[in-house]
Parts: C-alpha cells; structure tokens; sequence
C-alpha cells in the first residue's frame, strides 16, 4: 500500500493546533468569568471533532496495485477500483507549482480511451511511490522529458486534469449535434 507523505499530517496538525490553542485561551478567558464559555466549548469540540475526522480521512488514503489492477481510497473515503484490463498507459512529467520554478512529478494512470483512472501528486506521493506504480502496473509508461506548466498540460492533455484545473484552451467550439436546439 502507497501512503501520502506522513509530513503532511505533521504540518497540518501543529497549524492547526497553533491556531487554535491561543484563539481558544483567549475565548475561555474572556467568557469564563462571564459564566458564557458553554458556546466556547462547543466550538471547540465542533472543531476537535473536524479535525479527528480529517485525520483519519489522511490515514486511510492509499493506492495499491496488485495483479488484478489499481485501487485508490481517496481522503473521503471513495473506493475507486480498475481492473488492469482497462489500463492502457501511465504518464509521468514533472510540472511546475504556479508561480514558482520548482517541480513536482505527477503519475497519471490512463484507460484504453483515454481518460483519468488514478492520478498521484508530487505534493502527496513521493516519487518511490509513483515508480512502484509505473513498474507494477506493467503498461506502456510514457515519460515526458521537460517540465510542463498547468497551463501547458491543460491545452495538450485537459482529460488528465481534474474538472477545477481546466481552463479554456482557445480551442474552437464544438458543432453542435444535429437536432439539438441551442436556444439561438
């Protein structure tokens, strides 16, 4: 099984823990003499409760690949499984964070037609983990050589993109299908 980097869960819960402690102090200092902290702790226990549940969300994310295929359990729980029937390639390329120089690489595991099965971040996986994935998975592995930009990615390959991160390319639209009204 291929985890997230555990660092992740180390960063988050100390931000977490640093916003909070003091904004929470300062609450029950002002409310307790006032006999006013029941909603306090409320709020405290709302966000404890959040925070415990975003933490096992991150503990049982994983990707495995076995000789039936590739499974992914996402943050939320979501079960996506594809059998190794239906993968026809893996894309890797380095692409690099907005605004920035640096890179990370990304593994896109790709079906017969095309489309998004599994996709791994460099932010999440670490590069050890995506090589596991390319060489188990036993497809063609396509390796770009130059780092691309999102914007790059999201003109030549849009499918391998997640729907938040497609941008109109500048592509003509579509014809319409004949028959179909378009309320012109």
């Amino acid at each position: 099984m291929l985890r997230p980097h555990g660092h992740l869960l180390r960063q988050t819960t100390l931000s977490i823990l640093a916003f909070f402690a003091p904004v929470f102090a300062v609450l029950y200092w002002l409310t307790i003499p006032l006999g006013e902290w029941v909603p306090v702790a409320i709020a405290q226990v709302v966000v404890m409760l959040a925070a415990g549940i975003g933490i096992v969300g991150f503990l049982r994310t994983c990707i495995w690949v076995d000789d039936t295929g590739i499974s992914e359990r996402g943050f939320l729980g979501q079960l996506s499984s594809f059998p190794s029937a239906q993968v026809a390639s893996v894309v890797v390329l380095e692409l690099y964070q907005s605004g920035a120089i640096d890179t990370h690489p990304q593994l896109f595991v790709t079906g017969e037609d095309g489309q998004l099965l599994v996709r791994m971040r460099g932010q999440f996986y670490s590069r050890g983990a995506m090589e596991t994935v390319a060489d188990e998975l036993g497809v063609p592995v396509v390796r770009v050589p130059d780092p691309m930009t999102l914007t790059e990615l999201n003109r030549l390959r849009p499918e391998l993109l997640y729907w938040f991160e497609r941008r109109l390319t500048g592509r003509p639209p579509r014809e319409p299908e004949p028959g179909t009204d378009l309320g012109a």
